[in-house]
């Protein structure tokens, strides 16, 4: 389940030795040349992270980078600035206009993978493939299983990604709308009474090994992964 890294770079070069070596670490690269295919791809899906070259034709890439944060839909989207500058002052820009790192050309692609991965650990980390634990439930993304000891837990493939979510992004509430947007994207429109289905779904699945208590409803609000059982109320 690794995500999909944009990167806008108008180096063919750089470009393509950077998408195989993601494409080798499980990642789905989407490639634009210049600030203004980068924001038509956006439109259509938004990525897991951008990696940004400073130096755009049109529009430089530190320019992008602040209409992106000034934007509620993208502002969340973490970059990672590309760049040969390397003036301390260069970086304190490009991190100050919202930039979660910043590597120097020329860089190699081992740095790189591990500063996206660095990254998305931080800001996103359902789009990495570590597993996660929690009270005894394993989730394993690279196995593509879902179990309680050797109990396996069967899930569809909705299911799976709401699970995912919820285990990388626990102790927090999030509203239907919210879990819309992350869990089956901002280009698709579906009611947020979906959601609720979905939750009952997958709260049936993990009552066969006993853990569909760790998925709390929050009246008025929405839906939390805890396995404290005091944080929140469940309906």
């Amino acid at each position: 389940m690794a995500g999909k890294i944009m990167i806008v770079e108008d180096e063919p070069a750089i470009q393509k030795l950077i998408a195989v070596n993601l494409e080798q670490h499980g990642y789905t690269p989407v490639c634009a040349n210049d600030a203004e295919a980068a924001m038509r791809c956006i439109n259509e899906a938004l990525p897991d992270l951008i990696l940004l070259d400073w130096m755009l034709p049109n529009m430089t890439g530190i320019e992008f980078a602040r209409i992106l944060r000034g934007d509620a839909r993208t502002r969340l989207i973490p970059i990672i600035m590309l760049t040969a500058r390397v003036d301390e002052n260069d970086k304190v820009r490009g991190l100050e206009i919202g930039a979660d790192d910043y590597v120097t050309k020329p860089f190699s692609p081992r740095e790189l993978i591990a500063r996206i991965k660095a990254v998305l650990r931080r800001r996103a980390p359902e789009a990495l493939d570590d597993t996660v634990e929690i009270d005894g439930l394993i989730f394993d993304p690279v196995n593509h299983r879902v179990a309680v000891g050797n109990e396996l837990v069967v899930l569809g493939p909705t299911e799976y990604r709401l699970l995912h979510f919820l285990m990388t992004h626990t102790e927090r509430v999030y509203s239907r709308s919210q879990l819309l947007d992350r869990v089956w994207g901002d280009h698709v429109f579906v009611e947020e009474r979906t959601v609720d289905v979905h939750i009952r779904r997958l709260r049936k699945a993990l009552e066969t090994v006993g853990k569909d208590n760790l998925i709390k409803t929050v009246r008025g609000a929405g839906y939390c992964f805890s396995a404290d059982l005091g944080t929140v109320l469940r309906n």
